[in-house]
């Protein structure tokens, strides 16, 4: 079977390369699926340039998350998964997988497997952000930057599920418009408006937000601070622009909070919690309430291509790699 493995490290368009490797075997407790969409992120960018916090050994298969179909499992392993669709935070970009079985969730009807792969990462770690870090609460303003990529729309989604009215921040008019499709109450068109600060406070009638969600980080980050309103939950998700500074002053004048979302690690410490948010998405999408925004899904074969997009910011929504059946 093929799969596309990292020798050395660098940008993706460069350093992916489709192996010829061995197929998986199911390990007892676990199963092996064969993969039909495989989710994308930053993260995987990162680690493919060798700039992740997390570091594979090499050779390694970049990819964050499998969606597809169960073709065998192992001892203990009820024999009645074989056949079902399935997703999983883990695999990545190879033809089949193996993965324990206790990290597999059956994927409702209602999602098509390229969905269901845009969901484990970007929809787990914001449900973490909005509902156990920040704890919304229905009628708060929810500021959303980056807000039409992958965890961004998740953002918009999760936070008008929960009540929130949600302002969301983009670039150009394809994001902006991506973005209202969502059902984002307010959209700022980053490129459009001399100080995003101000058209915050114009929208808020100067209160400014009770919870912000960025991903960006860098420059944003100082703009965003100062759309806190009193109380405000300032939720740092990620570092696209920069590890930016913070001016402590600011903190105790206005009277918010920064909160650190570290996903990953909250679930080394409650590994149940990831069961619960994907079982709380999935119930939100058979509602009709989350239906995720994807980028145009790229081809198996396109692999490299699509990490180099989302390195060169090229992607709205949650980029996909699919495999054919």
């Amino acid at each position: 079977m093929r799969a596309w493995q990292v020798h050395e490290l660098g940008d993706p368009i460069d350093r992916l390369v489709l192996d010829e490797v061995g197929a998986p075997e199911p390990k007892a407790g676990g199963v092996v699926v064969a993969s039909q969409a495989v989710g994308l992120a930053f993260p995987d960018v990162l680690q493919v340039r060798g700039e992740y916090q997390v570091k594979p050994p090499l050779p390694f298969v970049p990819g964050s998350e499998t969606a597809g179909t169960v073709v065998a499992v192992g001892e203990g392993v009820d024999e009645a998964l074989v056949g079902r669709r399935v997703v999983a935070l883990g695999g990545g970009l190879s033809e089949q997988v193996a993965l324990p079985a206790s990290s597999v969730f059956e994927v409702p009807d209602a999602l098509s497997s390229a969905k269901a792969a845009a969901i484990p990462m970007n929809y787990c770690t914001t449900w973490f952000a909005l509902h156990d870090r920040a704890r919304l609460q229905a009628g708060e303003t929810l500021l959303v930057t980056g807000a039409s990529g992958g965890v961004g729309s998740a953002a918009i989604q999760l936070g008008r599920a929960a009540g929130a009215r949600v302002i969301a921040v983009a670039g150009g008019p394809e994001k902006v418009a991506a973005c209202e499709a969502l059902g984002a109450d307010s959209v700022i068109d980053h490129r459009e408006v001399d100080d995003l600060v101000d058209e915050v406070r114009t929208l808020t009638d100067g209160r400014g937000v009770d919870v912000a969600y960025d991903p960006v980080g860098g420059d944003v980050f100082q703009q965003v601070r100062r759309c806190m309103a009193w109380d405000g939950r300032l939720l740092v998700i990620g570092f696209v622009a920069g590890i930016p500074e913070l001016a402590t002053n600011h903190v105790l004048l206005k009277n918010y909070s920064v909160v650190g979302v570290h996903w990953g690690a909250s679930l080394a410490r409650d590994p149940e919690s990831l069961g619960r948010q994907v079982r709380s998405v999935f119930d939100l999408a058979e509602a009709g309430a989350v239906d995720p925004l994807l980028h145009p899904p790229y081809a198996f074969e396109e692999a490299p291509r699509a990490l180099q997009d989302i390195y060169d910011r090229r992607v709205v929504g949650k980029v996909v790699a699919e495999i054919p059946a």
